[in-house]
């Protein structure tokens, strides 16, 4: 296993993919990765110190060559197999170690990767028709038990989380409005939830809105050309990842809906 980032480095800290990722979404479409560079070479100084300028810049173009490569992955088979799955994550994760270097890695992608592989195995487990549910809820819990303590603390609070999702959804149903959804949730959680909850309901909103046109464009198109560039434009190369189970979901919700 990659070494952890050294903690005296300040320039690998947990939040250097959030303002990479934050310096592309200011520099926005440029329509080749040239030009993309030469707009973050404009706007590196907004985001790092001086000192670490040079360095965050060469990591900003090489961040867009892992983006570039990214985008250009291709999945086939039911993205709720865990054996495609595996392939994926696997082909995501050589990209990854091709264009970063151990230290790097662990920085920008390291939390995420464990997470990924935890959740891989448990849909694993549950898809092993080998196995007896005794058998599945020991696997299960010893999947758990193998994660960081960091990430089991995080797990910990799943169940806030379910709740919280659960609450969502009986809003969506019920048609409850932005604000009497905040004074719920500011009266169960605190003001600061209820305001993080309440951007996470804009960002999933946003999410399904792009799913809506990206679906129209299917609809109205089967030039797979075209609707390459109908994913770049809605996309990012991560979220292009989620979209085959994405769209597989809707599917599956659409059908349940129907009488």
């Amino acid at each position: 296993m990659p070494a952890p980032p050294d903690h005296h480095d300040v320039f690998l800290d947990s939040t250097l993919r959030d303002t990479l990722e934050a310096m592309l979404l200011e520099a926005g479409d440029a329509g080749d990765p040239a030009t993309l560079k030469q707009r973050l070479a404009a706007l590196v100084g907004r985001y790092f110190p001086a000192p670490l300028a040079a360095r965050a810049l060469a990591m900003a173009e090489r961040y867009v060559d892992y983006r570039v490569a990214l985008g250009q992955l291709r999945t086939s088979g039911d993205p709720g197999d865990p054996a495609v799955l595996r392939k994926t994550l696997a082909a995501r994760e050589q990209l990854r170690h091709q264009h970063f270097q151990d230290d790097e890695y662990q920085a920008l992608f390291g939390r995420e990767a464990e997470l990924d592989q935890y959740t891989l195995a448990q849909l694993e487990i549950a898809r092993n028709p080998a196995l007896t549910p005794d058998q599945k809820e020991h696997a299960l819990r010893e999947s758990q038990a193998g994660l960081s303590p960091e990430r089991q603390a995080e797990r910990a609070t799943a169940t806030v989380h379910m709740a919280v999702a659960r609450q969502t959804q009986d809003f969506d149903a019920q048609g409850i409005d932005e604000r009497a959804r905040y004074a719920t949730r500011s009266a169960q959680y605190g003001d600061e939830a209820a305001h993080a909850l309440a951007q996470l309901d804009r960002d999933e909103k946003n999410w399904q809105g792009r799913l809506d046109q990206y679906r129209q464009a299917q609809a109205q198109t089967r030039d797979a050309a075209a609707l390459q560039q109908v994913r770049g434009q809605l996309f990012t190369p991560e979220e292009q990842l989620r979209l085959p189970a994405a769209l597989a979901l809707r599917q599956q919700q659409d059908g349940a809906r129907r009488p």
